[in-house]
C-alpha cells in the first residue's frame, strides 16, 4: 500500500515550484508514494514553465476528492498565493506568511488521516519570520502545530549516514550549557527510534564529543568525563547500540566509512559541516520526534538560479522517498487507512 505523502511546492520564490514540476513530471516516485500536491496551481503552473515541462495534472478540492485511477498529478488547489504578486529570487514577507499557512493546513489533513507525511520543497526562514511565524526554525514551528511537548530535533539524512542534534538552532555560547545529560540522552533515543523508521534494525549510533581531542583527559575541557561518556554507557546498558564520545575530527571518517549509521552532534555546525560537504545536492532534513512525518530537501531556496530550469531534484527526491518510508514504518490512522489505493 503505497502512502499519500503531500508535496508542498516550496516558498514561491525559489527554487521550489520548479523541481517539484521536475520531479513530478519524470513520475520518478510512482513506485513508493501517491503524491498530492497542495498548494496554488498558479505556483505549479510557474514551476512547470521554469523546469520546461508540460505533466498532466488535476486539480481537487480536497486530498478525499482525489481520483487515484487516473494518470494526473492530482493537485489540492488552494488558491491562496498569487506568484505574479510576488517578487521572485528574493526575500518575501507575503509569500512567507503564505508558506506558513500552507503548511499549517498540511499538517491539519495529516492529523485528519489524509496525508501519511509532509514533503516540501525549499522555504525561507527569513521570510517565515518576517510573515509573522516567530520561531527559529520550522522545526518550532512543526512542533507548535503538533502541541508537542517533549524532545525533538532535525535528522539530516545523506547517502552515508544520518546526523542528529543535542542543540540545534541556537547561539554557540547557549549551546554550551544545554550539553545535558538529558538532552544527550534524548538526542540518541530519537536518533536509534528514528533510524529504525528508515529501516535500520539495529542502529549503530556515534555521539560526538564536545571538545578537541575529548578534552584530552580534561586538559581543556572535561564535559567527556562527567557528562558525555557517563551518558553513553547508561544508553548502551539500556541495549541502544552507541558509541562515544568519539572526537570530532574522525567521527565522520568512521561514519564515512560505514561504522555509524547516525551521529549525534553537541551543536549544529558539528555536523552541518561534513553532511553539505558530503550531500549537498541529496541531503534531506527531516523533523524527528513529532507525530507528522516532515521531509525537505537540506538545501535552500537558490535565489540565485531561480527561474533558470538548472535546479537539482536529487534532494527533494529522496526527501519523498523518506517520508514515504517513515509513513509506512507508521501505522495508519482508521481515515488514511480507508483511503482508495
Amino acid at each position: 500500500m503505497k502512502p499519500v505523502i503531500g508535496l508542498m511546492l516550496g516558498d514561491a520564490t525559489g527554487i521550489g515550484p520548479e523541481i517539484s514540476a521536475k520531479l513530478l513530471a519524470s513520475r520518478a516516485l510512482a513506485d513508493v508514494a501517491r503524491i498530492a500536491v497542495i498548494g496554488d496551481a498558479r505556483v505549479m503552473a510557474q514551476g512547470c514553465r521554469d523546469a520546461g515541462v508540460a505533466p498532466a495534472w488535476r486539480t481537487y478540492g480536497s486530498v478525499d476528492a482525489i481520483d487515484w485511477s487516473r494518470d494526473e498529478i492530482p493537485l489540492v488547489d488552494l488558491g491562496n498565493v498569487d506568484p505574479g504578486r510576488i517578487q521572485r529570487g528574493t526575500v518575501s514577507p507575503e509569500s512567507g506568511r503564505l508558506t506558513g499557512e500552507t503548511l499549517q493546513h498540511m499538517t491539519q489533513l495529516a492529523h485528519a488521516g489524509q496525508l501519511a507525511g509532509i514533503t516540501f520543497a525549499p522555504l525561507n526562514k527569513a521570510a517565515l519570520h518576517q510573515g509573522g511565524w516567530k520561531y527559529h526554525d520550522e522545526h518550532q514551528m512543526f512542533a507548535a502545530f503538533n502541541a508537542h511537548e517533549g524532545f525533538f530535533g532535525e535528522m539530516n539524512v545523506i547517502q552515508q549516514f544520518s546526523t542528529f542534534r543535542v542543540t540545534s538552532h541556537i547561539a554557540l555560547r547557549q549551546a554550551l550549557e544545554l550539553v545535558t545529560p538529558e538532552r544527550i540522552a534524548a538526542a540518541v533515543r530519537l536518533a536509534d527510534t528514528t533510524l529504525r523508521a528508515n529501516g535500520h534494525a539495529a542502529p549503530r549510533i556515534g555521539v560526538a564529543a564536545l571538545n578537541p581531542h575529548c578534552g584530552e583527559n580534561g586538559l581543556f575541557g572535561d564535559e567527556e568525563i562527567r557528562i558525555i561518556r557517563p551518558t553513553v554507557d547508561r544508553l548502551r546498558g539500556e541495549g541502544i547500540h552507541c558509541t562515544g564520545p568519539v572526537s570530532s575530527d574522525v567521527i565522520f571518517l568512521k561514519a564515512l566509512k560505514g561504522e555509524f549509521d547516525g551521529v549525534v552532534m553537541m551543536y549544529h555546525d558539528q555536523g552541518q559541516i561534513a553532511t553539505k560537504l558530503l550531500g549537498f545536492n541529496k541531503g534531506v532534513t527531516v523533523t524527528a520526534g513529532l507525530r507528522t512525518v516532515y521531509t525537505t530537501p537540506a538545501h535552500g531556496t537558490a535565489f540565485d538560479i531561480v527561474g533558470q530550469g538548472k535546479a537539482d531534484t536529487g534532494a527533494l527526491e529522496q526527501a519523498l522517498r523518506i517520508a514515504a518510508r517513515m509513513a509506512i514504518s507508521r501505522p495508519p490512522t482508521p481515515a488514511a487507512a480507508a483511503a482508495p489505493r
